[in-house]
């Protein structure tokens, strides 16, 4: 073969190739488009349109609101505006911004008299005091995803470091880490209860126990795919499961998977919450599904614009609506008299 004939050859190719990649990109596109669907429940008679449910109480937050930590006021992250609001829940009032460090992130905690909020833009951990409303200290640390999780519990503040599965431990008394404890990698998810710590796996599709009085991991738990935010309450760790929008209930006396409920709410974001009687679950779209713990199922799923965070606490069920700018105060048995049309 001559080299021109190579040549043409190769322009052929080449051309092939590039006539190839527009198709390539739309089956791309839209494989991405159909693993982000969220078809909800298919059940009428617990799907509800949003605006048929009213808050008790709607509180602006300019910027993003999205992370949301409840002691006996209400804290709220703002990532663009590097800020956390404070809501007074007794005056139902925005108190105000408080500026910590860089792009707040992955979830915020309260415990030992603080408001803990990581900083994914700076690698920060910024330490806000309950009472004044300032910064009393700016912790250095990495931190393993933005959509992740912190946790207070057992004298220690507990956080995911990066990608590879380190729990750090930190003592509130000094603000260092006193002890690494090595999870699955792709652990970022992390909540605290019946004295332990739970972390969620989105890489290996598992929940691990860790004891938080010695440091030791426990038990290791496949749930649903992709498990990524969580919480603890009824006797259980309930995992949201973005891989197929189920949630999976994990008796905590036995270690194992008891229920897996298809709420058909798939994708990245979103978080889940137990109080009230209920387990409450958020995403875009989907803005509160209500599950009812005596039953394993879907009670009610809202659909329309709003969702991001949701938290129990104070009597109330609290809401942020990130693509909105505000939070909802709701009273959980306003909720649950809200009926279909």
């Amino acid at each position: 073969m001559t080299s021109q004939s190579r040549g043409l050859v190769s322009l052929a190719l080449v051309f092939a190739i590039l006539a190839s990649w527009p198709a390539e990109w739309s089956r791309a596109s839209s494989q991405g488009a159909a693993a982000q669907k969220r078809p909800g429940v298919k059940d009428p008679s617990v799907r509800i349109p949003m605006d048929r449910l009213k808050p008790d109480q709607v509180f602006a937050v300019p910027g993003a609101p999205d992370w949301l930590a409840i002691d006996e006021d209400v804290w709220v992250s703002n990532e663009p505006e590097n800020s956390v609001t404070r809501i007074d829940p007794r005056a139902n009032a925005v108190v105000g911004p408080i500026s910590v460090g860089k792009a707040p992130c992955s979830g915020l905690a309260a415990g030992f008299g603080t408001l803990w909020v990581p900083n994914c833009g700076e690698s920060t951990m910024s330490r806000v005091d309950l009472k004044t409303g300032k910064v009393a200290a700016t912790l250095p640390t990495t931190i393993g995803d933005s959509e992740g999780g912190i946790a207070t519990g057992a004298g220690s503040v507990w956080l995911m470091t990066d990608i590879k599965g380190t729990l750090a431990r930190f003592d509130p008394a000094t603000n260092r880490v006193v002890a690494e404890i090595s999870v699955a990698p792709g652990s970022f998810g992390v909540a605290f209860g019946e004295g332990a710590v739970w972390v969620t796996s989105s890489e290996k599709n598992v929940v691990t126990r860790v004891n938080a009085f010695t440091n030791v991991v426990e038990h290791t738990i496949l749930v649903g795919p992709t498990p990524r935010f969580l919480a603890v309450g009824e006797a259980a760790v309930w995992t949201l499961n973005q891989g197929d929008g189920s949630i999976s209930r994990v008796d905590i006396a036995t270690n194992k998977v008891v229920a897996t409920i298809q709420a058909g709410l798939s994708g990245r974001g979103g978080e889940i919450a137990v109080g009230e009687g209920s387990v409450w679950v958020t995403l875009f779209d989907f803005p509160i599904t209500r599950i009812d713990p005596a039953t394993n199922k879907v009670a009610q799923q809202f659909f329309g614009p709003g969702g991001d965070a949701i938290r129990v606490g104070l009597g109330s069920v609290w809401l942020t609506n990130l693509k909105q700018g505000n939070v909802w105060r709701l009273d959980p048995r306003r909720i649950e008299a809200t009926l279909p049309q």
